[in-house]
Formats: structure tokens, sequence, C-alpha cells
């Protein structure tokens, strides 16, 4: 089966010989299992970061079962803590976002944090 498989970035590309450059392509054989369909209906831009730092984020709220009455720290205002922040809100929690950037007090208050807590570098 070994040989059977092309990564999709770093692998060797066994038609064109050297090695592949990223999953960009027209059509991939996967294990349906570890696949969803993103709606056509459905900007894939705006889907993305639900794909990657979405489930990230969300699994961990979901597992601790985070909900209304509750407090959740999100430490850094990136592409997670973003996410973070947007789901625990929308989960009912009181949210506090720490940051080295005081800059990203008011985003993070525009996405749903009760606190920004800046913490000095």
């Amino acid at each position: 089966m070994r040989e059977l498989l092309t990564l999709t970035y770093n692998g060797e590309d066994k038609i064109l010989g050297g090695v592949t450059y990223g999953g960009y392509s027209d059509s991939i054989v996967v294990d349906q299992n570890y696949v969803l369909r993103v709606t056509n209906g459905l900007d894939p831009a705006g889907a993305a970061p639900l794909l990657c730092a979405g489930i990230t984020t969300y699994s961990p709220l979901r597992h601790w079962n985070v909900g209304k009455g509750q407090k959740v720290g999100i430490v850094g205002l990136g592409g997670l803590g973003h996410m973070g922040v947007k789901f625990a809100k929308g989960f009912g929690a009181n949210v506090v976002l720490f940051t080295t950037s005081p800059n990203k007090a008011a985003d993070a208050v525009r996405l749903g944090a009760d606190e920004v807590v800046h913490l000095q570098e």
C-alpha cells in the first residue's frame, strides 16, 4: 500500500518526478471517513477557518461542556484565539482574553470577549 501513497506536500511525484508542492488539484482519492463536503454556496475563504482553527478550539470547549455561568480564558487573539473567543461566547461563557498586544483589545471585545487582560512581555 505504501507505494500507492502520494503525499500532497514534499512527497515523491510519481508522474512528473521531483516532489509535490501542495494539495492543489482537481481531484484526490481519500477515505470517505476523513472528508466532509463544503456546499457550493459556502465561501471557501469563510469555511476554511472553521475546518482548522475552528475544530481545534470547538472540540475542547465541547468536551468540557463550556456554557452559561462558566468563565473561559483564551490566550492570544490569532487564528485559534479568534475562533476560541467566538465559540466560547457563542456557548454562553464569560470570555477573558489574555494578550501581550494592547491594540487587539477592541477586536477582542468586538468578537465577544467580556474582558481583556494585557500581559507584559
